[in-house]
């Protein structure tokens, strides 16, 4: 676990995510941290060859050889909050931990989610658009101050993007729980229901933030996207596994909705499914999963991955963001 003369542990980071932070890796003063290959069979063989015990990774799924190339006890770190990329129950098998960074993104992911609601209102793309054309067109837009925002999921993300829309805007705001845990109240929310139609249906904009599982794959389908008003907006910056994109590119040309913001996809870097293209729409705004892609929030979600590093290291289990369970004391 050592690096030429240097005898602290060596924590491989993928190649992104160190970018993102490099500054915080660089400082860490208890471990090495090195930049590593995103791809799975590369990230593998740099783990073995640098006798490695932990690792920081993104987005990406890694479906074998990164659990066989680290040992047990060792740690699967995600640089981030989705962890639908890591297979947990093999990570399990294999004895390692995986942790992800609950929280520390939330005011960065709730912003991009509110900026898209902006633009989406004022039709700033379009109009950038056009004067970097040389064009000088309005286009018309609408006040934030009183329409409905429904916020389906209101965990972290969904509560702080609520604070901004409520505190902020002076949006009226509508959340839509899991069936069975719907809380009397939360603040800056208007009301609280489990029932997606009942939430959506009046709504003027509708923003997704709830988990990537094997369950709700494909889960705003044709039926639920059906559900949304003619003049909603549907915004994204969760996982793009969640909405079937053939059916929001047929909603949005046959004018069953109103536009989509989106700040993720099913495929990344985005691939079209079917020869739709979401991109060839002029109702589509897109951006390239940049939700928590902020300087603060970076250097937070590393300063928080090496903890549960330190944490593992030294057994602290409880203490530790896992999302695998914990071997025994």
């Amino acid at each position: 676990m050592t690096n030429g003369a240097d005898t602290r542990p060596i924590v491989l980071v993928t190649e992104l995510e160190y970018r993102k932070a490099e500054g915080t890796f660089a400082a860490a003063a208890d471990v090495q941290c090195l930049p590593g290959p995103t791809d799975e069979a590369g990230l593998a063989a740099a783990i073995r060859a640098a006798g490695a015990a932990a690792v920081i990774v993104g987005a990406a799924a890694y479906v074998g050889p990164l659990y066989a190339a680290l040992p047990s006890g060792g740690v699967i770190a995600r640089f981030g909050v989705g962890h639908d990329g890591i297979d947990k129950a093999r990570a399990t098998a294999a004895g390692l931990l995986c942790t992800n960074t609950p929280g520390v993104l939330n005011r960065s992911v709730a912003e991009l989610t509110m900026l898209l609601v902006g633009a989406a209102a004022r039709a700033i793309v379009p109009m950038a658009a056009g004067m970097t054309r040389h064009t000088w067109q309005l286009v018309t837009g609408v006040e934030l101050e009183g329409k409905t925002l429904a916020i389906v999921g209101c965990g972290g993300i969904g509560r702080e993007v609520a604070r901004i829309a409520g505190a902020g805007y002076g949006m009226r705001v509508v959340g839509c729980t899991r069936p069975n845990a719907t809380p009397a109240a939360l603040p800056h929310f208007t009301s609280l229901t489990s029932d997606f139609a009942a939430a959506v249906h009046d709504a003027d904009f509708v923003s997704l933030h709830i988990s990537a599982t094997a369950d709700n794959l494909g889960w705003l389908n044709a039926a639920r996207l059906a559900c949304l008003a003619e003049r909603s907006w549907l915004i994204n910056t969760s996982r793009g596994s969640l909405i079937d994109e053939s059916a929001l590119f047929a909603a949005l040309t046959e004018g069953r909705l109103a536009g989509a913001a989106l700040d993720v996809f099913a495929r990344e870097p985005y691939d079209p499914t079917d020869g739709r293209d979401l991109r060839a729409l002029p109702n589509v705004i897109l951006t390239p999963h940049a939700g928590s892609n902020t300087v603060e929030a970076n250097r937070r979600m590393a300063e928080r991955a090496l903890r549960n590093i330190r944490l593992a290291g030294r057994r602290a289990f409880a203490e530790m963001d896992l999302v695998n369970p914990a071997p025994p004391a």
